[in-house]
């Protein structure tokens, strides 16, 4: 389902303080796609805000329908952080995700189908 990667502990310091006050990147069961915004400058603070509400994200998506992650680039590839995390948060779930490409703002995207 995703590149073998090493897991990131989302809870180890990572040299940032975490600002575990940030807005809910959604407050509502999205029943269509959409894209949560994970580029804000608190998710660039922090790999495990951006793990934090991505999984939120995905959580809410409906069935049928697709989020699309849009991670800060000042993590780099999702796949050094984000990718073996999703697979263990949501391994009840029958979730599929593809790297997109990298956003013009140096962003990555990724699309989850729920």
């Amino acid at each position: 389902m995703s590149e073998t990667t090493p897991q990131h502990d989302p809870n180890a310091d990572d040299g940032h303080n975490h600002d575990h006050d940030a807005d809910p990147v959604t407050d509502h069961v999205h029943d269509n796609s959409w894209s949560a915004n994970l580029e804000k400058p608190e998710h660039a603070d922090s790999r495990a805000l951006v793990i934090e509400q991505a999984i939120d994200a995905i959580e809410h998506t409906a069935p049928g329908n697709h989020v699309n992650l849009v991670t800060h680039g000042d993590h780099g590839h999702p796949s050094k952080y984000l990718f073996d995390d999703l697979e263990s948060a949501l391994d009840e779930r029958e979730v599929e995700w593809e790297y997109i490409e990298q956003c013009g703002c140096g962003g990555h995207v990724v699309r989850v189908h729920i």
